[in-house]
Order: structure tokens, then C-alpha cells, then sequence
């Protein structure tokens, strides 16, 4: 049987939990996630883990943090002026957010404390810093379309 391979573009159930048995992503009811085996589109501990499978088989790989989204950075908790939120906005602990930077790139926060000054932004990725647990289905191995390249 064919087994996935660098390059391959697959479709996968999947099943994410942390240690303590909490579900955080599921494809459940859900067409299977396709994405390009090495290029990047997700956690390169989920892209080892279909390395090698073959359409139909079934496993779970533990995926340790720096495979994951990384380690926290506390350097990504930034402290900001309560007078600077809209007017209309009451900000609350565990409000997303997005902000953008001095490069006009947009990434997402979270309000992580409230005081009465300030407010504590955790722009962290929610998962970072946890291990992970991935139940994995192979489901296909897409083939590759075909094309006509002209001289």
C-alpha cells in the first residue's frame, strides 16, 4: 500500500486532546482536514504523524510542545493603556482580540487580567506550552492532479 510521503496532500480525521483528556479540536461531523504533507499548514508533530501511515490505518501520536505551538513566551504578554479600547467595549478577562503592529500585520490576543489601568493582551497561542495527543484516520491520499505544461 501506498504510504504518505513529503508532498503528498492527504485528508485526515482527526481527534486533538491535551494530557488531561480535554478535547480542543475534532473533525467529527466534519469533512477530514486535507493539507500538503511538509508545507507548513499544520504543527510539524501532525505532519510526522501521518508520515508513513497508509489509507485506512489509525493511530495516536503524542506530540511533546516544541513540535506543538511551542513553549509560552512571556515576551508576548504585553501590557495595555485601558484608555485606548473603544468606548463601547468593556474589556473582560478571556476576550479575543485582534491587534495589529507596527508593520500593519494582524495577530490575534487574548485580554488575559484586567486592572484598573491597564489590561494584560497574551498574544500566545492558546495551545502553547502543551503537549498535545492526536487520534489520527488516514482517509486518503489524494492524487496528484494532472498537468499539461506547455513549452
Amino acid at each position: 500500500m501506498e504510504q504518505v510521503k513529503k508532498g503528498d496532500t492527504v485528508k485526515v480525521h482527526y481527534h486533538g486532546r491535551l494530557t488531561d483528556g480535554t478535547t480542543f479540536d475534532s473533525s467529527e461531523g466534519r469533512d477530514p482536514l486535507e493539507f500538503e504533507v511538509g508545507s507548513g499548514m499544520v504543527i510539524k508533530g501532525f505532519d510526522d504523524g501521518v508520515t508513513g501511515m497508509s489509507a485506512g490505518d489509525k493511530k495516536t501520536v503524542n506530540i511533546p510542545v516544541d513540535e506543538a505551538y511551542g513553549p509560552r513566551d512571556e515576551n508576548m504578554i504585553m501590557e495595555f493603556p485601558i484608555d485606548r479600547f473603544p468606548e463601547d467595549m468593556k474589556p473582560e478577562t478571556g476576550m479575543q482580540l485582534t491587534m495589529t503592529n507596527e508593520q500593519g500585520q494582524n495577530f490575534p490576543v487574548v485580554i488575559a487580567e484586567v486592572k484598573d489601568e491597564t489590561v494584560l493582551l497574551d498574544g500566545n497561542h492558546p495551545l502553547a506550552g502543551e503537549p498535545l495527543i492526536f487520534d489520527l484516520e488516514l482517509v486518503e491520499i489524494v492524487a496528484p492532479k494532472s498537468r499539461i505544461i506547455m513549452p
